[in-house]
């Protein structure tokens, strides 16, 4: 894969800061991981829920605030540190948020909340080569999310890196469609945020370099793109893709860059002649079904749907982890040329996803470049 350089990136050198990461594939350094203490139960607030079954929405309403069963953490748990074994054995570097009670309230001047957890820090903060941006999350019980990691930011920003935070939305009735309800296949897709504010998840953007691509969600609306775009300004590029998922929400279970010249894609959310047009030089590789999944409480609390299967995690070009029980997807990486490390995190679902959320890459051994001319 050819990467094309321009005047200005013939200058981009290391960074010196301890934040240093441009793609989703450069030999990974540091990174941080999330932390299952304290789980709580989200609220039942209609952002929350608009993604799930209405059944499952009205058990979710009737025990939200309440922790997490222990059948349920501790799996996860021990998969958890497992996979954090594994990081620390091929040489990154684990940096964990501090243990917080996410069961207490909190409030605003508008609406009070519990908290949820700090499971997936790839949701609340986005990296951006030396920078690390707080972004504005749309569930209330995720307000204050990013106070745990407080610790962390404080020290690389002491190092040198940037530290930012998109503008704190209100969360008010106004950012939310009252009336939404989710469309039906051939319905136009709609989505249950307005443009009141910007608000987004990192979750929803992947790196390539110069170029990001975007998914706009029920969790991330046309602002918040938008915000972010302006705020990179013209050294950066944002392309939106185009799911036909009728519950979006994050784009590394629907489109995910693997290494230059790679794009995996769902084939249930997106249709590839639909694509945007610089991707037409690279390979789109099909994610096989997910394997079916034999743990009834795991179908059932999943927060991420059944294609966690693609929710991998690059350690350089070749080397990607991926879940030990979705054999077909092993196989496949394989025969795509890239050397699968098998991991367990199956049971990490219910608290938001997988690998690539459960993790958000901090230093990646490499420069800004572009992948497109």
């Amino acid at each position: 894969m050819a990467v094309f350089s321009t005047p200005s990136e013939s200058a981009a050198e290391p960074s010196d800061s301890p934040v240093n990461s441009h793609n989703e594939w450069d030999p990974l350094e540091e990174i941080i991981v999330g932390r299952l203490d304290s789980a709580t139960i989200p609220s039942r607030h209609p952002v929350v829920t608009c993604n799930i079954p209405r059944w499952a929405a009205r058990l979710q309403g009737r025990a939200a605030g309440f922790a997490y069963p222990r059948r349920m953490v501790e799996p996860a748990q021990h998969e958890l540190e497992q996979f954090v074994a594994l990081l620390q054995s091929v040489g990154v570097t684990v940096r964990r948020p501090e243990a917080v009670d996410h069961s207490r309230r909190f409030e605003t001047p508008d609406w009070s909340s519990h908290g949820f957890c700090h499971a997936c820090p790839r949701d609340s903060m986005l990296v951006i080569g030396d920078e690390i941006i707080e972004t504005p999350m749309a569930w209330p019980c995720r307000y204050f999310e990013t106070h745990s990691y407080r610790p962390i930011l404080k020290e690389y920003f002491r190092r040198g890196a940037r530290w930012t935070a998109a503008p704190k939305p209100q969360l008010t009735d106004a950012l939310f469609d009252k009336d939404f309800r989710v469309p039906e296949v051939g319905e136009p897709m709609r989505y249950i945020l307005t443009e009141f504010e910007p608000v987004f998840d990192a979750a929803d953007f992947v790196r390539a370099g110069r170029d990001l691509f975007a998914l706009r969600s029920n969790v991330t609306n046309q602002m918040g793109i938008d915000w972010l775009r302006r705020h990179l300004g013209p050294d950066y590029r944002i392309h939106e893709i185009e799911s036909r998922c009728r519950t979006p929400m994050h784009i590394d279970t629907t489109f995910l860059v693997l290494a230059p010249g790679k794009v995996m894609v769902n084939p249930e959310y997106i249709d590839v002649d639909r694509l945007p047009d610089l991707l037409r030089s690279w390979d789109v590789l099909i994610a096989p079904p997910p394997n079916p999944i034999d743990d009834r409480l795991l179908r059932l609390t999943s927060l991420c749907g059944k294609w966690l299967s693609m929710n991998v995690l690059m350690l350089d070009e070749k080397r990607v982890i991926a879940e030990r029980h979705h054999t077909d997807m092993l196989r496949a990486l394989e025969a795509w040329g890239f050397d699968p490390v098998p991991c367990d995190l199956l049971h990490y679902a219910p608290f938001g996803g997988s690998f690539h959320c459960a993790t958000l890459d901090v230093r990646r051994r490499g420069t800004l470049e572009s992948y497109f001319q």
